[in-house]
């Protein structure tokens, strides 16, 4: 079957936001040895980009010598890509010069608002001999840049393929033909099409632009790519095949299997967060950065999605907090040890009736219904679900604690308890981690202005090998404890086995 368009995978490229565009020589040379084997015209391996202070890995900066060996390695067509935003004509020099032989095409990431200067850009790289990509983003919103279509008429002669990027996943196929017909009133410039799948609507976005002449699509294997991930490759495949594309599908399923850990690994692909910020043409980035932090609950995700798609700093906003002065507070966290010395914890606070409780979750509240102290309940994350399990509506008598507005996250606040919800002033202690559980519990404490703050359930982790989770949560809350102690010079005594040396292990059975 003689295709009409050309094939481009981008698995390098795009899964490297997930990877820091590191991959494994396993890997690529398996990668490599399949595409060679496959339909696949073209394949971009990852950025050309000057020095930058954040960390990428060898496919985001594209040395010379690994091209070459790719190149060497690779029989199909092989692209990288420029960052508009980052790249000016000076760069070149440097960027795409020393490519001459090595790669056949640069594509251009460019933002809407600056077209006139990326065409500039792509001029330069085309007169010098490159094929030339230019990869338009943002397609669900072209319609605000004020006479964007029209001025596409500008890249006749200039760009090889001129490439309309669905960068948040929100197309629909009758938008996909509606913008394409559109585009060809101004210009017959060569058309690509690069779909996110947000929506899952890669696939029907890409067959349907091929319908409508396009001459190059864009995928990856697995759908490796920036947030909800793009088409998979093995996926357009499989559906030409029916067209007769001739597929060995023996070498796809190896490439797959290739992939298979690091999907596994990082899990990406479509979610209800994504599917909103989909719908709602919300950029996917901030999206992806919560979705891969461990203290961000799904609906808590969800909830700054929503609030983004309604333009909201924050869903809710409360009174600010103002406590009375508490002699005492013990901050009660979530480890083991809380049900374990369970009897000695409460003798202690019935024997310290005017000391203040501060749930840093409520993980083990319904321990302490039948305590009288004057109880404050932390609500970060997914704290209020959990509260409404452990702290029925008839057992709640007390006082819940925000982050200081607005919250990166939302606010989820349980029915019963808006009446009885603050939030705080400020973070005076720490500027790291504002959303933590443990910094709203410390805070809180400073607000009552105590003169001994205790701790229980903060036991810290056993055992040789942690998970990332634990070594984060772990690490986090070390430098807490040391930043409130630099910031207080009060001591946090741990009246339970703690491995945290940052507080001071004493026993609660010593004071009972």
């Amino acid at each position: 079957m003689a295709n009409k368009y050309k094939i481009m995978d981008c698995t390098l490229r795009d899964g490297g936001y997930y990877t820091d565009w590191d991959f494994s020589p396993n890997i690529v040379g398996t990668y490599i040895e399949a595409v060679n084997s496959l339909p696949i015209d073209y394949i971009e391996v990852g950025y050309r980009n000057n020095p930058d202070k954040t960390y990428m890995g060898e496919y985001g900066y594209c040395p010379v010598s690994s091209l070459k060996r790719i190149h060497d390695r690779c029989t199909k067509k092989v692209a990288v890509m420029l960052n508009e935003k980052s790249t000016r004509v000076e760069d070149l020099v440097n960027l795409t010069e020393p490519l001459h032989g090595i790669v056949d095409m640069i594509r251009i990431a460019v933002d809407p608002k600056n077209l006139d200067r990326a065409i500039n850009l792509a001029r330069h790289i085309r007169e010098d001999g490159f094929e030339v990509g230019f990869n338009l983003m943002y397609m669900s919103k072209w319609s605000e840049y004020e006479n964007l279509i029209p001025r596409l008429a500008q890249l006749k002669g200039v760009v090889t393929i001129f490439n309309m990027v669905d960068s948040f996943g929100s197309m629909m196929p009758d938008e996909v033909a509606a913008t394409i017909a559109a585009i060809r009133e101004v210009t017959d410039c060569p058309l690509g099409f690069h779909g996110h799948n947000n929506l899952q609507m890669a696939l029907i976005n890409t067959l349907t632009a091929i319908k409508c002449g396009v001459v190059s699509v864009d995928g990856t294997i697995l759908g490796m790519g920036r947030g909800a991930g793009n088409l998979n490759t093995e996926l357009l495949l499989t559906c030409l095949n029916r067209q007769g594309l001739e597929v060995d599908f023996n070498v796809l399923g190896d490439v797959i299997t290739a992939f298979m850990p690091l999907w596994r690994q990082y899990n990406w692909g479509t979610s209800l967060p994504y599917m909103i910020s989909g719908a709602n043409s919300i950029p996917q980035k901030e999206v992806m950065a919560w979705s891969m932090n461990r203290a961000y609950s799904f609906n808590s995700i969800v909830r700054a999605v929503d609030n983004k798609r309604n333009h909201l700093a924050d869903n809710a906003h409360f009174g600010t907090l103002d406590v009375n002065h508490y002699k005492e507070v013990l901050i009660i966290g979530g480890g083991e040890t809380v049900a374990d010395h369970i009897e000695a914890i409460t003798e202690f606070v019935n024997t310290h009736p005017e000391m203040a409780i501060v749930f840093a979750t409520a993980r083990h509240a319904s321990l302490f219904k039948h305590v009288k102290n004057d109880k404050f309940y932390v609500l970060v994350g997914n704290e209020a679900k959990r509260m409404e399990k452990t702290v029925p509506v008839a057992e709640f008598n007390g006082t819940c604690v925000l982050p200081p507005y607005p919250r990166t996250m939302g606010t989820d606040v349980p029915h019963y308890a808006g009446k009885r919800t603050f939030e705080l002033p400020k973070i005076s202690f720490t500027g790291d981690f504002e959303d933590s559980c443990t910094t709203v519990a410390l805070q809180t404490a400073i607000e009552m202005s105590p003169s001994s703050i205790y701790i229980v359930g903060y036991d810290g982790y056993r055992g040789q090998v942690l998970s990332d989770k634990e070594m984060e949560l772990s690490n986090e809350n070390r430098l807490l404890f040391s930043q409130f102690e630099d910031y207080t010079s009060m001591r946090l005594i741990s009246l339970t086995p703690s491995l945290y040396r940052s507080l001071h292990v004493e026993s609660i059975y010593q004071f009972l």
